[in-house]
């Protein structure tokens, strides 16, 4: 026993002294105080420990409360007082999506590195002057929050998809109404840049757009780069929203559930023309294979929504990037 508790004494040292010595160096500045930011991205900004400087708001009101609740940040609703800052390296933008283009194409011109949050602008005139802007005004760093890229399971659904052909995939994102904002640019931005992230660029073969009583839409879409079919709507509840895709293969089935659980069913195959799975079902059965689920026995922060949705991966690459110029950007421009 003396042997097993030094080994595990030494493990549990080297464990603590090696997350001791991540420590970031650089200043940052945050723009927005919105349920997202707060609920999402605060809390993983503070889990690593990336040293706030600023935080800004648009209202003047919020200003003195904001400085009540962050007391070793400051709290300002000047951009400019940020921009100015010399020792801010890097600034995050989760605000009122209207007004990302405006924020953005100031900080761009700083030559500060920037992380803000979908959608980065609205239109397809926007996103090019913002690209030529980080080309030309030296932005260290660009990365817009499409969180999903960033989350593990679809780093080991990736990895799974390149040893395989995919035949077809279904998609699934089912939530309530969205009166507060544009339901494509705020909320549906996420499932079709996802398609778009894990199959490559797509061509709209077929696409219904239907209104429901009560303010809910439904767009249905069948995508070409490989077969895809979408449904996207808010004509159901928040109660019971849920993302699911299917991945159709020449190996099995991949099915992702919610961003917490990642299955594989193996291709069973036929024989003599009669399927293997109707003549040895509970062989089929038994041949689903867990890749990942999210294991809510431990609360640490890998078991933590926060990790298996890809924030947590997300803000880390950004400030890794910036301080270490160590890791990779999956959502540039």
């Amino acid at each position: 026993m003396g042997i097993v508790d030094g080994f595990i004494g030494k493990y549990k040292y080297i464990r603590s002294i090696k997350d001791l010595e991540n420590i970031y160096d650089g200043s940052y500045a945050f723009v927005g105080v919105g349920g997202h930011s707060t609920s999402n991205l605060y809390p993983v900004l503070d889990y690593l420990h990336v040293p706030l400087k600023y935080i800004c708001c648009k209202s003047k009101y919020k200003v003195p409360l904001l400085q009540r609740r962050f007391r070793n940040v400051s709290c300002t609703s000047s951009i400019d007082e940020i921009l100015d800052d010399t020792q801010v390296k890097g600034v995050f933008v989760s605000a009122a999506p209207g007004s990302h283009y405006e924020i953005a194409s100031k900080i761009l011109g700083s030559g500060k590195s920037l992380f803000i949050e979908k959608p980065p602008c609205s239109t397809c005139s926007e996103l090019n002057d913002l690209i030529e802007r980080e080309a030309s005004n030296n932005a260290l760093l660009t990365m817009v929050g499409m969180q999903k890229r960033y989350s593990p399971l679809t780093c080991i659904l990736r990895k799974k998809l390149a040893k395989s052909t995919v035949a077809s995939y279904n998609l699934v994102y089912r939530t309530g109404l969205y009166p507060e904002g544009d339901s494509l640019l705020e909320i549906f931005i996420h499932p079709l840049d996802y398609v778009v992230f894990m199959f490559g660029k797509a061509s709209v073969v077929g696409c219904r757009r239907l209104s429901h009583p009560g303010g809910g839409e439904t767009i249905m879409l069948s995508h070409e780069h490989t077969f895809g079919m979408l449904e996207l709507s808010t004509a159901y509840s928040w109660t019971d929203a849920c993302e699911n895709i299917s991945i159709n293969t020449s190996d099995g089935v991949f099915t992702l559930n919610q961003m917490e659980d990642l299955t594989f069913v193996p291709r069973i195959g036929s024989l003599f023309g009669l399927p293997k799975d109707k003549i040895f079902p509970r062989k089929a059965l038994s041949a689903s294979v867990k890749l990942y689920s999210r294991n809510n026995f431990s609360p640490t922060i890998f078991n933590n929504q926060i990790y298996t949705q890809g924030f947590y991966n997300e803000v880390k690459s950004f400030v890794e990037l910036v301080e270490k110029n160590k890791g990779s950007n999956l959502s540039s421009f």
